[in-house]
């Protein structure tokens, strides 16, 4: 029309199917261990609840083992998608909007679910929006330093695999690392070197471990990892392989050259305890703190050393990590 900006003729432009515009149907975490994370709704069935058959697992003790079932479907008069919930008989009841799920009911843009203590909200999300949903729940999960996950979002990852590992009747390791005497990095060459030194490690950790692995930054000089399908033999060499490859490196000792143009660099070591799944515990926070009993004892030790709980132990006592256990 005459007078009508470019702009407006732009906007109004049609775009192709499948284009970054396409809106589709999504879950969103508002509340719990997922919070911010976009689940797609493209299966024509989603099962939300604890147990580990569930499509969408919710980690929480209000919910159910199946809690509830979103379907969908194209409706045959108005030929658009349609998202349905229903309640699967739960313990505590499924909530839409603060009402009780009685009935499979539609779910509209914008409706907030309640399932035991997470809440979720139903979207119609663009590439755009997922990809800011995506981008948000990662800033939430990893450390900024390290790019490692938070100790919260370890602890998180953690009761799941302990779930996982109880279901199926197989091991894994807990491994607690901390930096050796890392005060002195911070007041030799002060603390944006000690920022510095603390990025570097992770980045030791992460290529030191297998792809599947999960490692955090607990704070401060603290790191933690679990590995999947691993006894305790397998945690120690894993373990082995961290301690070497953080004394190995050669980290920088300054933010820039010296007036020389040359890089001064510094060594630093690390002592890791290893608990093991389900032999040690089968709580996973009684597992980091057995894994850290062993860490403690690696730095009575001598430091630089692996340790590993023993509980089974004859000689000793069910709290006492056993230290014949080291490399």
């Amino acid at each position: 029309m005459p007078g009508e900006s470019p702009d407006r003729k732009i906007s109004e432009t049609p775009q192709s199917s499948g284009s970054a515009d396409e809106r589709r149907p999504a879950l969103v975490f508002l509340r719990g261990e997922l919070l911010a994370v976009p689940i797609p709704l493209e299966r024509d069935e989603v099962i939300l609840g604890r147990a580990l058959e569930a499509d969408v697992r919710v980690n929480d003790a209000r919910a159910s083992r199946l809690h509830a079932r979103i379907t969908t479907e194209r409706n045959p008069l108005t030929n658009e998608t349609e998202c349905r919930v229903a309640d699967l008989g739960s313990t505590n009841g499924t909530y839409l909007n603060g009402r009780l799920v009685t009935d499979a009911l539609v779910l509209r843009d914008g409706d907030k679910l309640t399932v035991g203590e997470h809440i979720l909200r139903f979207e119609m999300l663009d590439e755009i929006d997922r990809e800011f949903h995506r981008q948000i729940h990662r800033l939430l999960v990893h450390d900024e330093l390290t790019g490692l996950l938070t100790s919260k979002s370890f602890f998180s990852e953690l009761r799941r695999e302990a779930a996982r590992a109880e279901f199926e009747t197989r091991p894994f390791c807990v491994l607690m690392m901390d930096l050796d005497h890392f005060k002195l990095v911070n007041d030799t060459y002060g603390h944006m070197v000690g920022s510095l030194t603390l990025e570097h490690v992770g980045g030791c950790i992460t290529h030191a471990l297998r792809a599947g692995d999960v490692a955090a930054r607990f704070g401060g000089e603290e790191f933690a990892a679990f590995l999947l399908d691993a006894d305790c033999a397998q945690g120690l060499i894993a373990a082995e392989r961290v301690r070497a490859a953080v004394e190995q490196y050669t980290f920088p000792a300054a933010t820039r050259p010296d007036v020389n143009g040359e890089a001064p660099t510094h060594h630093i070591t690390i002592s890791i305890g290893v608990a093991e799944f389900p032999r040690d515990a089968r709580d996973p926070i009684e597992l980091v703190e057995l894994a850290d009993s062993a860490l403690y004892s690696a730095k009575r030790n001598g430091r630089n050393r692996v340790c590993a709980y023993q509980s089974s132990a004859p000689e000793k006592n069910d709290t006492e990590p056993d230290s014949s256990w080291q490399i």
